[in-house]
């Protein structure tokens, strides 16, 4: 029988909800994909990522005590401290990081012993340092090489998905309201006069936001299902796919060579317009291409010349969007 979760949402929780991204739930959660054996069917989609990161992955197993941080992330659950709460779309992995080492001891101990409850049979060697005075210094440590050896070289690309996808899911909001918005986030998740609902969940009690507001995080490693965070020390927080995954190890759909659109625009120029099914920046587009900025900067002037796309500001960035002319070229090309 289908399950279903709902979450009453009150008119302050419509304007207390936001955005953010967090690098140091995509690592742990990168982590966690890692440490399972290659070929499992429900990884199929980031099989091509996870293949390209698991000598990185397995050169830190050998250096590094990434055992300590697996223990605290047992099945279906995972310390909270590992992954702080992030302030906001620009949240860096380093302030994370210092939140993991400035961790109440109390919490530490609460948490590690939880984790270490539902792995009854960890190493002992790991129960010693989880569980002595330095643990959240010392795991702090061990995430920072994680990082370093396993998203810091792919987190260019990464961070322009995520925040893309922030980009286009606030237009969403902002300009459709809450039931197209949450409607687009994940197949299992829809809205309902007054409240959210989840299908297929593991519970039917129902909850609350209670005027605090629900934090929206996407995220490349959650694929394909959904996190649902309604406990402190964490707001609530929605961790939900974000779009675009396949930037990860694959460029963008492009014109193939010989294409009308090709031969129209050329190859460059016809990739961009094909990328830019959704709006981006100039920054996003040379991160998830592969081009340098100012090459980029150079054809998305072209196309702007030629009616093809248009630009508008949305806070800081400059973002570009396909006109109905350039829609149309790219759907001919499709």
């Amino acid at each position: 029988m289908t399950v279903a979760l709902r979450i009453e949402v009150g008119n302050e929780d419509l304007t207390m909800s936001r955005f953010a991204v967090s690098p140091l739930w995509e690592l742990t959660h990168a982590l966690r994909l890692l440490a399972v054996p290659p070929g499992q069917p429900k990884l199929a989609v980031l099989r091509p990522w996870l293949a390209r990161a698991r000598d990185r992955y397995l050169a830190l197993a050998r250096a590094t005590d990434i055992d300590a941080v697996l223990a605290l992330m047992p099945p279906g659950w995972g310390a909270d401290f590992l992954a702080p709460v992030p302030g906001s779309v620009d949240t860096t992995i380093g302030e994370l990081l210092d939140q993991v080492r400035s961790t109440p001891p109390a919490q530490v101990r609460r948490e590690v012993a939880e984790a270490l409850r539902r792995q009854p049979r960890a190493d002992p060697r790991v129960r010693r340092v989880l569980t002595g005075d330095r643990a959240a210094g010392y795991l702090a440590d061990v995430l920072a090489a994680a990082w370093q050896a396993v998203l810091e070289p792919e987190w260019r690309t990464l961070r322009a998905i995520l925040e893309r996808d922030v980009v286009y899911r606030a237009g969403q909001l902002a300009s459709r309201g809450w039931a197209a918005a949450l409607t687009g986030l994940h197949a299992d998740l829809g809205w309902r006069p007054g409240g959210i609902e989840l299908t297929r969940w593991r519970t039917d009690e129902g909850a609350a936001l209670d005027g605090r507001g629900l934090l929206f995080i996407p995220s490349v490693f959650v694929w394909p299902g959904l996190a649902l965070s309604l406990d402190p020390p964490w707001p609530p927080a929605l961790i939900y796919p974000a779009r675009g995954v396949s930037a990860l190890w694959e460029r963008p759909s492009q014109a193939g060579p010989g294409t009308a659109l090709d031969r129209l625009l050329g190859t460059s120029r016809a990739a961009i317009l094909l990328a830019l099914q959704d709006p981006a920046s100039t920054t996003q587009l040379a991160a998830t291409m592969g081009q340098s900025l100012g090459g980029i900067g150079d054809h998305l002037a072209v196309l702007r010349e030629a009616g093809l796309i248009a630009r508008a500001r949305s806070g800081r960035s400059v973002l570009y969007r396909r006109t109905p002319v350039g829609d149309a070229l790219a759907a001919a090309e499709i």
